[in-house]
């Protein structure tokens, strides 16, 4: 049975595998540059105050404060559009696809960061959390409505499937209520 919504065929198949194994080797690639430990003569504490790091990465000067916000904002945004295609709807509106987007990546990035408290070496940082969050957000906002028109225009426009058991055929017939007998 088809999701509603859902493009047919083997198109919403190959869409929802490639974007789950994307997502399956992505996850993979966060946990293995996030959770390994560190070899550090000494930790910092941990940033528990939100923007306190970034303010910081800010007085360091242009470059480098780009490369640790841009590395922030970089390493989950994938996820802004992986999630989206892994679930592999097409009619769904824009602002419940990017609020269950931004939270699923906000839980990730949450969970990572405290996983990152048991790892040497490692440290809890509030601001990594939100920067993942915005750039599973940006990501979503970027490629998800405008890859979602194509495929529907595509699906559209594209030859016609034969009508199977898997593909919906209209209204499902009702049965109108009968009261119970005396």
């Amino acid at each position: 049975m088809q999701r509603q919504g859902s493009i047919g065929g083997n198109a919403v198949i190959r869409i929802r595998v490639t974007g789950g194994v994307l997502l399956v080797a992505h996850l993979a690639l966060v946990a293995w540059l996030t959770l390994r430990p560190l070899d550090v003569p000494w930790v910092r504490p941990a940033n528990l105050r939100p923007l306190a790091g970034i303010r910081a990465d800010l007085a360091l000067g242009w470059p480098d404060a780009a490369a640790r916000i841009g590395a922030g904002l970089a390493l989950l945004a994938p996820l802004g559009f992986l999630l989206p295609m892994a679930d592999g709807r097409l009619t769904v509106s824009l602002l419940g696809s990017l609020f269950r987007t931004a939270a699923t990546g906000a839980l990730i990035s949450l969970g990572i960061v405290l996983a990152q408290t048991g790892v040497p070496g490692r440290v809890a940082d509030v601001d990594a959390l939100l920067l993942n969050t915005a750039g599973v957000i940006l990501a979503h906002l970027a490629f998800v409505p405008t890859g979602r028109a194509w495929l529907r225009r595509r699906a559209r426009g594209g030859e016609q499937e034969p009508v199977t058991a898997e593909t919906p055929q209209g209204r499902t017939p009702t049965i109108p209520r009968v009261g119970i007998v005396p």
